[in-house]
């Protein structure tokens, strides 16, 4: 806070002992004391407050946002997205008129029936695809396996085919 040098001090001291005097001087310095406690007590103290206020100012930006945000969630979930698009879509309503009201010339849609295959008389005869005597048969028989064959002897890297190769010979030195 405050910048004294040790110099600056003993001059403070020294001229409140001649101001004050040797006899007064230890009441006045329990005085000074006093009053700079007293200063620091209400500086704690208004910091205290400055605190709790600022505590206070958040928790209401806090529950304010909060509330925002549930006005936000309760518009999303009262908001009607049939009627708007409606809206948009056909604002006069004369489409759906149109749809509706069978007199302004357009008629209501009926989807039609089902689809239902016409009745087989009893006497009629079983549908048979003209290649069932062919799947019915049995298939044909399987032509005989070859007789195996006899493995050919087991041939010589030198044979009469082939010239001899010459013997390897270790060079001289």
């Amino acid at each position: 806070m405050f910048d004294l040098a040790w110099s600056e001090i003993a001059l403070i001291a020294v001229v409140a002992l001649v101001v004050i005097g040797p006899k007064d001087l230890p009441d006045a310095i329990k005085g000074v004391a006093k009053g700079i406690q007293s200063l620091r007590r209400k500086f704690a103290e208004f910091q205290q407050q400055a605190d709790e206020l600022v505590r206070e100012a958040k928790l209401d930006d806090v529950r304010n946002q909060i509330a925002d945000v549930r006005n936000t969630i309760s518009d999303i979930r009262n908001f009607d997205i049939k009627g708007e698009i409606e809206k948009h879509v056909d604002g006069d309503g004369s489409v759906r008129k149109t749809f509706q009201d069978p007199l302004i010339g357009g008629s209501t849609y009926t989807p039609p029936a089902p689809y239902e295959p016409p009745p087989v008389p009893d006497n009629a005869p079983a549908f048979v695809p003209p290649d069932v005597a062919r799947w019915a048969a049995p298939p044909p028989p399987l032509p005989p396996a070859p007789e195996p064959q006899p493995a050919p002897a087991f041939v010589p890297p030198t044979s009469e085919s082939e010239p001899a190769r010459p013997a390897p010979t270790t060079p001289s030195v």
